[in-house]
């Protein structure tokens, strides 16, 4: 089955990439007073994404003091589903390995195993598919968020005039936009896979077993036409057969009119004469 062999490589993938993600962002404050100059300010974030615990200290310009910002939103719930999905799927797709090459007797007695092992795949089709719908949205909230123009916005120096703020490092994103690809790749894989295990149940082969009475009609009356086809030619043939031995048949007679015989010019006797005819 294509799930013994891919599915734990794109679930662990796909977990790794999100649940192991650091982000870092630097941002510059250049005040206009000259009392702070090139003040770099440090950004760490990560998985599992609760940015409204993230702070940091930014400079106000003003007598050296500093004020603690913290960012906007909270996007654990739809990082800890994606991940929490990967994990099971990796140890399910682990035991059903094992179950496919030691105990594969046992998997198929009763019909037991392959009917949960369909169950099983079709939840997590579709556990698959919530949760990497709702880490894509998650996922894009995360960057709006995280956002230097954003980030400016978050920082009192920033809004003053006279101040001046760029971020000089922004975060990569092409771990967790991979991170969602391989979500979306496992929707596929599983999905695809809930036919192999279908086939492996007791409704597909019940099915198989016993086809439809349309069908058993027409071959019944397939088989019937066939036999009557048969039982015609074999007739044909021993007409043929018998035309072609030779028939014999017993001599034909009649009874001739009534005759006398003589003897010596006598009459002796009077009765029906009896032609004979010889084939």
């Amino acid at each position: 089955m294509c799930m013994v062999i891919f599915a734990p490589i794109f679930a662990i993938c796909a977990f790794a990439t999100c649940g192991g993600y650091h982000g870092h962002l630097q941002i510059k404050v250049d005040c206009a007073a000259r009392i702070q100059n090139n003040l770099s300010i440090n950004i760490d974030f990560g998985y599992p994404f609760r940015l409204q615990q993230v702070h940091f200290r930014a400079p106000l310009c003003e007598a050296m003091r500093e004020e603690v910002v913290f960012l906007n939103g909270d996007f654990s719930a739809a990082a800890q589903f994606f991940v929490t999905v990967g994990v099971l799927a990796f140890l399910y797709s682990l035991l059903a390995t094992v179950v496919y090459v030691f105990y594969q007797n046992k998997y198929l007695k009763n019909n037991r195993g392959p009917l949960v092992d369909f169950l099983v795949t079709v939840i997590f089709s579709l556990t698959w598919l919530l949760s990497s719908c709702s880490w894509a949205k998650s996922l894009n909230d995360i960057k709006t968020a995280t956002n230097p123009t954003e980030m400016l916005l978050l920082i009192a120096a920033c809004r003053e005039k006279g101040n001046r703020c760029a971020a000089t490092q922004e975060p990569s994103w092409s771990r967790l936009n991979t991170s969602a690809v391989f979500g979306f790749v496992n929707v596929v894989l599983w999905s695809g896979n809930i036919w192999f295990v279908f086939k492996e149940t007791g409704w597909y082969k019940t099915g198989q077993r016993y086809p439809s009475r349309t069908s058993s009609r027409k071959r019944s009356s397939e088989i019937f036409t066939e036999s009557r086809g048969d039982f015609d030619k074999q007739v044909q043939r021993q007409a043929s057969i018998n035309q072609s031995q030779v028939s014999f048949s017993l001599p034909e007679t009649y009874l001739g009119k009534t005759g006398f015989y003589e003897r010596e010019n006598k009459i002796v006797s009077q009765g029906p004469v009896i032609f004979v005819n010889e084939m």
